[in-house]
């Protein structure tokens, strides 16, 4: 049993006077863009020195409602809300939003899947969510008993670009905003810069399996292909439909990914792991990609500022009146 003086000498302070929710308390918190009910079943202060523990300041124990134990994981304050009328309605529009890209999903054909039996217990489960609290999962929109490999599909995303999610999603479905198009740089680009950052900076971190800038390459070519068949397909809000109808016709000769920019690419990225899992990918495979992908929002996070658009344009009544019409 851990004891009060092995949480003070890992750099865990269990006081409670800046825990914005206590134990017990029913919350909703954020998995990936989506917003669950969830219980907190530890609230804790952390100081950073405690190499689990690494990111300092109130971070809670969560159990989603209805979710299997081995979905419990450590939050942090940022990602929880207080359960009330406001929190609630905010989480029906993040999934009604959700739902409406879901619909128009036709690229992917599911594979057959077998169940996972995890008899893992609660403190192994803790001790898991601890150590992973830097990779902070992206929605998994496949059932939780339908689970296709033996590698568990989460693409870490920094909680700074999940903020940009939700700013997004706000601009465009309640601000009836659209994202300058065709972006600089667009998605084409910034993938060629990442390209050139990471050859500059010589990362030796990973494992020589094989030759490490053809995987990139082939990683970053099929980003590219997955982008040019999600976009009209399921990355688009209703509202920007009729821009990329614009679009196409403006730029024939263009391929989505040389007219977009990150800020739809983000969006793919939470639809990835669900796509990752209906492909035949063996586990080995499926972990040298989540590392690169993870690499690749890293540089997304590290250069946002000259990545994503700071303003979004108005639309025109013109627009407005046909957008609603389609």
């Amino acid at each position: 049993m851990t004891t009060m003086a092995d949480k003070a000498a890992s750099g865990v302070d269990r006081s409670s006077t800046s825990l914005l929710f206590r134990a017990n308390e029913r919350i909703l918190c954020f998995h990936g863009p989506l917003l669950y009910e969830a219980k907190v079943v530890k609230a804790e202060m952390w100081d950073g020195t405690d190499p689990d523990a690494p990111e300092p300041g109130p971070h809670y124990f969560v159990h989603y409602k209805g979710w299997k134990q081995t979905w419990d994981e450590w939050v942090d304050e940022s990602r929880a809300l207080k359960f009330n009328e406001e929190n609630l309605a905010k989480q029906k529009a993040l999934r009604l939003a959700a739902l409406q890209a879901s619909k128009k999903r036709t690229i992917v054909v599911p594979a057959k899947h077998s169940a996972r039996v995890d008899s893992e217990s609660e403190s192994q489960v803790q001790q898991r969510s601890r150590k992973r609290v830097r990779e902070q999962s992206v929605e998994k929109t496949v059932d939780e008993h339908d689970v296709g490999r033996s590698i568990e599909v989460k693409i870490p995303i920094p909680n700074a670009l999940k903020a940009q999610l939700v700013d997004d999603w706000e601009r465009v479905t309640k601000d009836r905003l659209l994202v300058p198009v065709p972006r600089s740089p667009t998605v084409a680009q910034m993938l060629e810069q990442y390209q050139e950052h990471r050859r500059a900076s010589k990362d030796k971190r990973r494992p020589a399996r094989r030759d490490d800038d053809e995987i990139v390459d082939e990683i970053i070519d099929g980003l590219k292909v997955y982008f040019d068949k999600a976009l009209g397909n399921i990355l688009l809000y209703r509202f920007e439909r009729y821009q990329y109808k614009q679009m196409l016709e403006q730029f024939p000769e263009r391929n989505p990914a040389e007219i977009y920019g990150c800020e739809h690419l983000l969006r793919l990225f939470v639809q990835l792991p669900n796509l990752i899992t209906h492909t035949n990918m063996d586990d080995d495979a499926v972990l040298l990609l989540k590392d690169h992908l993870g690499d690749i929002l890293k540089y997304m996070h590290k250069f946002s500022k000259a990545l994503f658009a700071s303003e979004y344009e108005n639309a025109s009544p013109a627009y407005v009146a046909v957008a609603k019409a389609t």
